[in-house]
């Protein structure tokens, strides 16, 4: 069995703390300026790659990331696993319940802000195609540019609502389950494109795949969150500590990954679904959902996002014509079709408005769908870029839409009283 050798391994761990220490020195620096840190992890990899350090010391990183490739093959792996964690934590911040407490408001929602999106992403792409070098059918490519501007970040929306303490308010309820419905959505699209690209061994029909997904999806969501309930009190009562909890909650995770990449979906759509059934356990503590978002934040998060940066020039690879269309695109879609649901659900003008700022948000969710892209040659690095900026500039600016939208509306109406100030309004009694 081939195993790395001495120097593969030794180049792995350098590879690991340079980048690590980078992407936490940019992630903290980001979150000083009230930012998603995130955004200071890609920065950190756009910094270390090709785009900046790599452009002007090209010798040095190709003696970090190519002079032992086995090693950067590791890396690459782990990168992998990260992104499986990674959706799991986000599955673990929906709340299950929230979903069918407020099921009408957000299916309409859900609905709106997911059609009209996909609706002109599916256009701009169809349009699009033949002025790109791209090998991808114009099918493929433009059922893919819609998925994407329909796409939300739900640890993005959530972390913005936490800031602005809209998290456990109604509005803050519809809004996350509007996200939630909005990412299930999406990945079980993407799932026929890459059912239609064949990216499995097992050339499943896309029916049979979108059968499995489906089944897939409810029964963990029904009978496995019924199976985790009851086997949770067992690994407390018969393990030390939290580690048979959260072992068992990792080792479902890779299992319900491995099951979806098998049938011909990404892992990590799995992981995602596992994440969702766990993290609406009652039995999953606090303390070890704490420890899981803690390890994955800190460690698997940065290296992931720093990751990206040293995958594509994003100088280079800059064209403001498509940067302009899909940012534009992608800011009127959302919003509007959000904001849209929103109204037509009964809810104020100005809840629909943060309605619309809030899932305009794409971060780490859009950055994922677009890396899995790439990999797949569904995109070039080009539109890439477009989409990783588009991801940056949404999740820097809803924040402060749905800020803006709440105090004008407190401005026009003198009579709120502080316990409002928590955006604690009243929504339509079918929310």
């Amino acid at each position: 069995m081939p195993k790395l050798a001495h120097a593969d391994v030794l180049f792995l761990l350098i590879q690991i703390s340079v980048l690590l220490i980078t992407a936490r020195i940019f992630g903290e620096a980001a979150r000083r300026f009230r930012q998603p840190t995130v955004i200071g992890e890609l920065f950190a990899g756009i910094f270390i790659g090709p785009t900046l350090i790599g452009g002007l010391f090209p010798s040095f990183i190709d003696w970090l990331f190519k002079t032992h490739k086995n090693a950067y093959i590791a890396y690459d792996g782990l990168t992998s696993v990260s992104m499986v964690f990674l959706m799991f934590v986000a599955g673990m911040e929906v709340e299950f319940e929230n979903i069918l407490k407020r099921g009408k408001v957000s299916i309409i929602i859900t609905a709106t802000g997911t059609l009209i999106p996909f609706i002109l992403g599916f256009g701009i792409g169809w349009i699009a195609h033949p002025y790109l070098d791209l090998s991808t059918d114009q099918l493929l490519f433009a059922m893919f540019s819609g998925t994407a501007l329909s796409i939300s970040a739900l640890p993005v929306i959530a972390k913005i609502l936490l800031d602005l303490s809209l998290i456990k308010t109604d509005l803050g309820s519809i809004i996350i389950a509007s996200a939630t419905l909005s990412d299930i959505i999406g990945w079980l699209l993407l799932s026929v494109i890459l059912s239609n690209i064949g990216t499995t061994h097992h050339q499943y029909s896309i029916a049979f795949t979108l059968l499995m997904t489906v089944l897939f999806t409810v029964i963990t969501l029904t009978a496995g969150r019924w199976i985790i309930n009851k086997l949770l009190p067992l690994f407390k009562q018969n393990f030390a500590g939290q580690g048979g909890i959260i072992t068992f909650a990792l080792c479902t995770c890779f299992a319900g990954a491995a099951f979806t990449e098998y049938i011909g979906i990404h892992a990590l759509f799995g992981a995602f679904i596992v994440g969702i059934a766990f993290g609406d356990s009652f039995y999953f503590s606090e303390k070890s959902r704490e420890i899981v978002y803690q390890f994955v934040t800190n460690i698997f998060a940065p290296l992931f996002f720093a990751s990206v940066g040293l995958r594509v020039n994003f100088i280079a690879n800059f064209d403001l014509s498509i940067v302009l269309a899909i940012l534009s695109v992608a800011f009127l879609a959302k919003f509007l079709g959000s904001f849209v649901g929103g109204y037509i659900s009964g809810l104020r003008s100005y809840q629909a408005l943060v309605v619309g700022a809030g899932l305009n948000a794409r971060g780490a969710m859009e950055i994922i769908l677009g890396l899995i892209a790439l990999e797949y040659k569904i995109i070039d690095e080009k539109v890439f870029v477009g989409l990783v900026i588009m991801a940056l500039i949404t999740s820097m600016t809803s924040g402060g839409l749905m800020k803006y939208f709440l105090k004008k509306e407190k401005k026009k109406n003198k009579v709120f009283s502080k316990a409002e100030d928590n955006i604690q309004d009243k929504v339509p009694s079918n929310a």
